[in-house]
């Protein structure tokens, strides 16, 4: 699994014009699922990620997780982060998992975050959305499981 995690001070995702999703301060997590997958990779990004102390304390240092903020998490499904552009100008998406696998770990993945207390508002998997934020730093990490 592979996360692009921001920092952001709100965050929302449409969908048709329609707000699905909207969030204070917290962490936009857009997340791609291959192939190889498993509820275990679920599990150590989750754990990562909610475990992240990268919000500023009375000092100015980055010290504070999201439960000492009371921050909240925006998910939504991105499968272009497996996307890959080494031949040609047109990226192709095949290491991206297929929708019966990449569904039932998104869906964990967010189970998993729920499970920790924290407010977890989602896009919708598949969907066209419109996803805006306003990054705070600007802070943004990558993770992937290949590398934890």
């Amino acid at each position: 699994m592979r996360a692009v995690v921001t920092r952001v001070r709100h965050a929302s995702v449409a969908i048709d014009g329609a707000v699905k999703g909207q969030i204070g301060p917290g962490f936009l997590i857009l997340l791609g699922v291959t192939h190889e997958d498993t509820e275990a990779e679920a599990v150590k990004l989750a754990h990562k990620i909610c475990g992240l102390r990268i919000f500023e304390d009375e000092n100015g240092k980055m010290n504070l997780g999201l439960d000492a903020v009371n921050g909240e998490l925006l998910i939504v499904s991105q499968f272009t982060l497996y996307g890959s552009c080494k031949r040609g100008r047109r990226p192709d998406f095949l290491a991206a998992a297929r929708p019966e696998v990449a569904i039932p770990l998104y869906e964990k993945f967010i189970a998993l975050c729920e499970s920790k207390g924290l407010s977890v508002k989602t896009g919708e998997f598949g969907a066209d959305m419109k996803v805006d934020s306003l990054n705070d730093g600007p802070l943004t990490l990558i993770l992937d499981t290949d590398t934890l």
